[in-house]
């Protein structure tokens, strides 16, 4: 499962940046591609900046969602992470722990 987001994320920064650059900064874009006029009479100059303006805040806002995700599904593990810091630490020696202060016992006096 975690391997088929992390395939989704990656097809849709693809299909982002061919979204991107089908745009143009200066209005023309995927209608200019075309000629212009035909691509007018087709899909509409406004209904194209329209649509490629959608699909790239659709496909950014799936892009987060599915990242967002992916943190969900990754397996948790109890561990470090490390297979040799937690066999180490299994392996570590008890420690001493030093004995308790006893506050009744009467101070000395070093003068």
């Amino acid at each position: 499962m975690y391997a088929l987001v992390i395939g989704l994320i990656i097809l849709c920064c693809v299909l982002l940046v061919l979204v991107i650059l089908a745009q143009n900064a200066k209005g023309g874009g995927l209608t200019s591609q075309f000629g212009g006029s035909a691509a007018s009479n087709i899909i509409g100059v406004k209904k194209t900046g329209d649509l490629l303006e959608k699909l790239t805040w659709g496909f950014i806002v799936a892009i987060m969602v599915l990242t967002l995700s992916t943190n969900f599904l990754k397996t948790t593990n109890t561990g470090s992470g490390n297979e040799m810091i937690d066999k180490a630490a299994g392996e570590a020696p008890a420690t001493a722990q030093p004995a308790p202060l006893d506050l009744n016992a009467p101070a000395d006096s070093a003068q």
